[in-house]
Protein backbone atom coordinates (compact mmCIF):
# COMPACT_ATOMS: atom_id res chain seq x y z
CA UNK A 1 0.00 0.00 0.00
CA UNK A 2 1.28 3.01 -1.01
CA UNK A 3 2.08 6.03 1.33
CA UNK A 4 -0.89 8.04 0.69
CA UNK A 5 -3.48 5.22 0.74
CA UNK A 6 -2.19 4.67 4.12
CA UNK A 7 -2.78 8.13 5.18
CA UNK A 8 -6.08 8.11 3.93
CA UNK A 9 -6.74 4.68 5.08
CA UNK A 10 -5.75 6.09 8.92
CA UNK A 11 -8.37 9.24 8.04
CA UNK A 12 -10.97 6.56 6.83
CA UNK A 13 -10.55 4.46 10.49
CA UNK A 14 -10.60 7.94 12.21
CA UNK A 15 -13.85 8.89 10.41
CA UNK A 16 -15.46 5.43 10.79
CA UNK A 17 -14.83 5.43 14.37
CA UNK A 18 -16.51 9.05 15.44
CA UNK A 19 -19.21 7.82 12.98
CA UNK A 20 -19.96 5.11 15.73
CA UNK A 21 -19.47 7.22 18.59
CA UNK A 22 -21.93 9.70 16.86
CA UNK A 23 -24.60 6.39 16.66
CA UNK A 24 -24.34 5.73 20.08
CA UNK A 25 -25.18 9.24 21.63
CA UNK A 26 -28.10 9.41 19.57
CA UNK A 27 -29.53 6.35 21.41
CA UNK A 28 -31.44 7.37 24.55
CA UNK A 29 -31.49 4.67 27.48
CA UNK A 30 -33.93 2.78 28.10
CA UNK A 31 -34.05 -0.60 29.63
CA UNK A 32 -37.60 -2.11 28.64
CA UNK A 33 -36.56 -0.64 24.54
CA UNK A 34 -36.40 -3.27 22.10
CA UNK A 35 -34.05 -2.60 19.01
CA UNK A 36 -33.83 -3.83 15.89
CA UNK A 37 -29.99 -3.87 13.91
CA UNK A 38 -29.86 -4.01 10.11
CA UNK A 39 -27.67 -5.75 8.44
CA UNK A 40 -25.97 -7.05 11.99
CA UNK A 41 -23.15 -9.06 10.38
CA UNK A 42 -21.62 -10.83 13.38
CA UNK A 43 -23.37 -8.83 16.23
CA UNK A 44 -20.33 -6.88 17.53
CA UNK A 45 -21.10 -3.92 16.84
CA UNK A 46 -25.21 -5.01 17.70
CA UNK A 47 -23.86 -5.28 21.29
CA UNK A 48 -22.50 -2.03 21.41
CA UNK A 49 -26.13 -0.78 20.33
CA UNK A 50 -27.69 -2.51 23.44
CA UNK A 51 -25.16 -1.60 25.91
CA UNK A 52 -25.40 2.22 25.38
CA UNK A 53 -29.37 1.57 25.26
CA UNK A 54 -28.90 -0.87 28.18
CA UNK A 55 -31.38 -3.06 27.07
CA UNK A 56 -31.39 -7.04 26.50
CA UNK A 57 -34.08 -6.69 24.04
CA UNK A 58 -32.04 -6.87 21.35
CA UNK A 59 -32.40 -8.11 17.68
CA UNK A 60 -30.77 -8.44 14.11
CA UNK A 61 -31.23 -9.62 10.72
CA UNK A 62 -28.90 -10.08 7.95
CA UNK A 63 -28.77 -11.98 4.87
CA UNK A 64 -25.51 -14.17 5.34
CA UNK A 65 -26.48 -17.42 7.16
CA UNK A 66 -22.60 -17.32 8.49
CA UNK A 67 -22.89 -14.13 9.99
CA UNK A 68 -25.89 -14.49 11.59
CA UNK A 69 -24.41 -17.44 13.30
CA UNK A 70 -21.57 -15.76 15.10
CA UNK A 71 -24.12 -13.12 16.55
CA UNK A 72 -26.38 -15.60 17.53
CA UNK A 73 -23.55 -17.33 19.69
CA UNK A 74 -23.20 -13.74 21.42
CA UNK A 75 -26.80 -13.54 22.21
CA UNK A 76 -28.73 -12.07 19.31
CA UNK A 77 -32.61 -12.71 18.30
CA UNK A 78 -30.99 -13.10 14.57
CA UNK A 79 -33.78 -13.25 11.86
CA UNK A 80 -32.90 -14.20 8.64
CA UNK A 81 -34.19 -12.02 5.89
CA UNK A 82 -33.79 -10.11 2.87
CA UNK A 83 -33.82 -5.89 3.29
CA UNK A 84 -34.63 -5.44 0.19
CA UNK A 85 -38.22 -7.03 0.79
CA UNK A 86 -40.40 -7.44 3.20
CA UNK A 87 -39.11 -7.44 7.07
CA UNK A 88 -40.23 -10.62 8.73
CA UNK A 89 -41.52 -8.50 11.34
CA UNK A 90 -44.33 -7.89 13.23
CA UNK A 91 -46.33 -4.10 12.93
CA UNK A 92 -44.99 -1.77 15.67
CA UNK A 93 -42.72 -4.39 17.06
CA UNK A 94 -39.52 -1.83 17.71
CA UNK A 95 -38.79 0.82 19.91
CA UNK A 96 -35.39 1.78 17.98
CA UNK A 97 -34.32 0.58 14.15
CA UNK A 98 -30.71 1.19 13.83
CA UNK A 99 -29.02 0.49 9.88
CA UNK A 100 -25.29 1.60 9.94
CA UNK A 101 -23.65 1.45 6.19
CA UNK A 102 -26.52 -0.74 5.29
CA UNK A 103 -28.68 1.67 2.75
CA UNK A 104 -26.67 2.11 0.43
CA UNK A 105 -26.75 -1.87 0.21
CA UNK A 106 -30.10 -1.74 -0.87
CA UNK A 107 -32.08 -2.22 -4.36
CA UNK A 108 -35.62 -1.65 -3.24
CA UNK A 109 -35.38 1.63 -1.35
CA UNK A 110 -38.75 2.26 -1.14
CA UNK A 111 -39.44 -0.60 0.71
CA UNK A 112 -36.55 -0.29 3.02
CA UNK A 113 -38.13 2.92 4.60
CA UNK A 114 -41.64 1.77 4.57
CA UNK A 115 -40.62 -1.55 6.06
CA UNK A 116 -39.02 0.44 8.79
CA UNK A 117 -41.68 2.35 9.28
CA UNK A 118 -44.12 -0.24 9.18
CA UNK A 119 -42.00 -2.38 11.97
CA UNK A 120 -41.82 0.84 14.39
CA UNK A 121 -43.81 1.69 17.42
CA UNK A 122 -45.67 5.19 17.29
CA UNK A 123 -43.02 7.47 18.82
CA UNK A 124 -40.25 5.08 18.24
CA UNK A 125 -37.23 5.89 15.84
CA UNK A 126 -34.56 5.20 13.38
CA UNK A 127 -31.26 5.28 13.10
CA UNK A 128 -29.73 5.26 9.52
CA UNK A 129 -25.57 6.18 8.57
CA UNK A 130 -24.41 6.40 5.31
CA UNK A 131 -21.63 7.90 3.09
CA UNK A 132 -22.30 10.73 1.75
CA UNK A 133 -21.75 11.88 -1.89
CA UNK A 134 -21.43 15.17 -1.23
CA UNK A 135 -18.47 14.57 1.13
CA UNK A 136 -15.53 17.16 -0.06
CA UNK A 137 -13.21 13.77 -1.25
CA UNK A 138 -16.00 12.53 -3.30
CA UNK A 139 -16.22 16.04 -5.15
CA UNK A 140 -12.68 15.74 -5.86
CA UNK A 141 -12.59 12.45 -7.14
CA UNK A 142 -15.77 13.63 -9.58
CA UNK A 143 -13.21 16.47 -10.89
CA UNK A 144 -10.95 14.19 -11.21
CA UNK A 145 -13.07 12.54 -13.45
CA UNK A 146 -12.40 9.10 -11.10
CA UNK A 147 -15.20 6.97 -9.59
CA UNK A 148 -16.40 8.66 -6.22
CA UNK A 149 -14.73 7.06 -3.25
CA UNK A 150 -17.93 5.56 -2.28
CA UNK A 151 -19.37 3.95 -5.22
CA UNK A 152 -16.11 2.22 -6.48
CA UNK A 153 -17.27 -0.99 -4.51
CA UNK A 154 -20.62 -1.67 -7.15
CA UNK A 155 -18.92 -4.82 -8.53
CA UNK A 156 -18.72 -8.40 -7.77
CA UNK A 157 -16.14 -9.14 -9.70
CA UNK A 158 -13.24 -6.50 -8.58
CA UNK A 159 -12.94 -3.50 -5.54
CA UNK A 160 -11.52 -0.37 -5.89
CA UNK A 161 -13.11 0.64 -9.69
CA UNK A 162 -12.44 3.62 -11.37
CA UNK A 163 -10.35 5.45 -8.48
CA UNK A 164 -6.63 4.97 -8.15
CA UNK A 165 -6.94 6.30 -4.44
CA UNK A 166 -9.51 3.77 -3.76
CA UNK A 167 -8.36 1.82 -0.72
CA UNK A 168 -8.88 -1.51 -2.19
CA UNK A 169 -8.24 -0.60 -5.63
CA UNK A 170 -7.39 -3.65 -8.59
CA UNK A 171 -8.25 -5.77 -5.24
CA UNK A 172 -10.44 -8.69 -4.79
CA UNK A 173 -14.72 -8.10 -4.56
CA UNK A 174 -16.13 -9.26 -1.39
CA UNK A 175 -20.16 -10.64 -1.29
CA UNK A 176 -22.15 -9.45 -3.86
CA UNK A 177 -24.78 -8.33 -0.97
CA UNK A 178 -22.06 -5.85 0.19
CA UNK A 179 -21.87 -4.13 -3.19
CA UNK A 180 -23.07 -0.42 -3.02
CA UNK A 181 -26.26 0.38 -5.20
CA UNK A 182 -27.14 3.71 -4.31
CA UNK A 183 -24.86 6.96 -2.60
CA UNK A 184 -26.67 9.46 -1.04
CA UNK A 185 -26.62 13.12 -1.00
CA UNK A 186 -27.36 15.25 2.04
CA UNK A 187 -30.27 16.62 1.14
CA UNK A 188 -32.02 14.13 -0.82
CA UNK A 189 -31.60 11.09 2.17
CA UNK A 190 -33.25 13.67 4.67
CA UNK A 191 -36.25 14.85 2.00
CA UNK A 192 -36.44 10.93 1.61
CA UNK A 193 -37.24 10.55 5.30
CA UNK A 194 -40.04 12.97 4.66
CA UNK A 195 -41.51 11.43 1.86
CA UNK A 196 -41.99 8.59 4.18
CA UNK A 197 -43.69 10.70 6.77
CA UNK A 198 -40.63 9.97 9.40
CA UNK A 199 -40.60 13.91 11.64
CA UNK A 200 -37.95 15.33 14.14
CA UNK A 201 -35.15 14.20 11.92
CA UNK A 202 -31.63 15.16 12.93
CA UNK A 203 -28.03 14.44 11.82
CA UNK A 204 -24.69 14.59 12.40
CA UNK A 205 -21.24 13.80 10.87
CA UNK A 206 -18.33 12.46 10.83
CA UNK A 207 -15.28 12.29 8.23
CA UNK A 208 -13.96 15.59 6.53
CA UNK A 209 -11.10 14.93 4.64
CA UNK A 210 -7.93 15.56 4.70
CA UNK A 211 -9.02 18.00 7.88
CA UNK A 212 -9.63 16.40 11.24
CA UNK A 213 -12.74 13.93 11.63
CA UNK A 214 -13.93 15.90 13.27
CA UNK A 215 -15.17 18.56 11.90
CA UNK A 216 -17.45 16.56 9.93
CA UNK A 217 -19.37 17.33 13.40
CA UNK A 218 -19.84 21.07 12.13
CA UNK A 219 -19.90 20.84 8.03
CA UNK A 220 -22.64 17.56 8.30
CA UNK A 221 -23.66 18.48 4.61
CA UNK A 222 -19.77 17.77 3.60
CA UNK A 223 -18.61 15.02 6.11
CA UNK A 224 -17.48 11.45 5.27
CA UNK A 225 -20.27 10.35 6.68
CA UNK A 226 -23.93 11.22 7.74
CA UNK A 227 -25.91 9.38 10.39
CA UNK A 228 -29.65 10.61 10.65
CA UNK A 229 -32.29 9.81 13.52
CA UNK A 230 -35.60 10.07 12.64
CA UNK A 231 -38.84 9.58 14.46
CA UNK A 232 -42.40 7.87 13.31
Amino acid sequence: MSITKKIFSKMYENARELNQRNILQMLGVNESAKILDLGCNDGKWTLELAKKVNTRNIYGIDIVEKRLNLAKKKGIKTINGDLNCKFPVKDNSFDIVHANQVIEHISNLDSFLSEIRRILKPGGYAIISTENGSSWHNIFAALMGWQIFSLTNFSSVASGVGNPLAIHHDGAAELSSWTHKTIFNYNGLKEYFAIFKFKNTSSTGAGYYPLPAEFGKLDVRHAHFITFRCYK
